[in-house]
């Protein structure tokens, strides 16, 4: 069903306002994609009558809908590869010779989606790093959708979704078949911690992070909200950290603060220094 530029405008601004995600002009498929169900199931007749009520009404449970349904959440396992390699040859092992007296870690996924990516971490931790079994690790996982923080918890996949990315050993070893679904054992899925977090509002719950994951983030927003997401990673990243973005993204021309490093294939970034860091946000 057809959407009017009036009204994807204005969903345009609702999903900016709540989100930080831009949505271009010409993506008015993704509204007539996926708005019709919501329009239905709540008793509309059209798109433009739910976006006419949506206009009409405080902020509520329905925008909220509508908004998760118009943001992308595309993610698989072990997504582009070369970032995992660099953890697994590089990142992890300098960080467990650096934290070997104090024992402990925190990674963050800032926008974990389906959940794909955090599980992809622990499966690789579990596999290569039987050394931190005894260490305190936190994996924190989070996302501003409450929907896909439900399923990803939840740990089930598709087969199609189980096929990409993810190598078929790694399959039979962490994932029980369940009828035309996979779901992870509890062996991963109990490393990761799923929380919701809005990355425009507060960090101010998340302890000091040594890896964080903001991959394929940067690119739904504008220079305002990326230099603002990237003085906030600035502010929780230690010292010694290291931040992932997304292949198409870098931190040049966005924040001088970060140096990009690379480790064969796998580019990641670091801080210049740590001055004047605070962790209230």
């Amino acid at each position: 069903m057809a959407v009017s530029t009036a009204d994807f405008d204005y969903l345009r601004q609702l999903v900016h306002n709540h989100s930080g995600v831009v949505l271009h002009a010409d993506k008015t498929y993704l509204a007539e994609l996926y708005l019709q169900p919501i329009a239905e199931s709540a008793g509309f007749s059209s798109i433009a009558e739910l976006v006419t009520y949506l206009q009409a009404q405080p902020f509520g449970s329905l925008h909220t809908q509508a908004i998760e349904a118009l943001v992308t959440n595309e993610t698989s396992f072990f997504r582009d590869v070369y970032p995992f390699e660099a953890l697994k040859d590089f990142v992890l092992p300098e960080l467990i010779e650096k934290r070997a007296i104090e024992r402990s870690l925190n990674i963050w996924c800032a926008a974990c989606s389906n959940g794909q990516e955090p599980y992809s971490i622990a499966m690789l931790i579990n596999e290569h790093f039987p050394v931190l079994a005894n260490w305190s690790v936190r994996l924190i996982a989070s996302d501003f959708s409450s929907k896909v923080l439900a399923r990803a918890s939840k740990g089930c996949y598709n087969q199609l979704e189980i096929k990409r990315g993810l190598a078929k050993p790694l399959r039979e070893k962490y994932f029980q078949k369940l009828s035309s679904d996979w779901k992870i054992k509890e062996v991963i899925s109990q490393r990761v911690e799923f929380r919701q977090i809005n990355l425009l509002q507060s960090w101010s719950s998340l302890p000091e992070i040594d890896i964080i994951f903001l991959r394929n983030i940067l690119i739904y927003f504008d220079i305002a909200t990326k230099k603002a997401l990237l003085k906030k990673v600035k502010q929780h990243l230690r010292p010694d950290g290291f931040l992932f973005l997304g292949s198409g993204e870098t931190t040049i021309n966005l924040d001088k603060s970060f140096k990009r490093v690379q480790f064969d294939k796998g580019i990641c970034y670091r801080l210049h220094d740590a001055e004047s860091r605070t962790i209230n946000v």
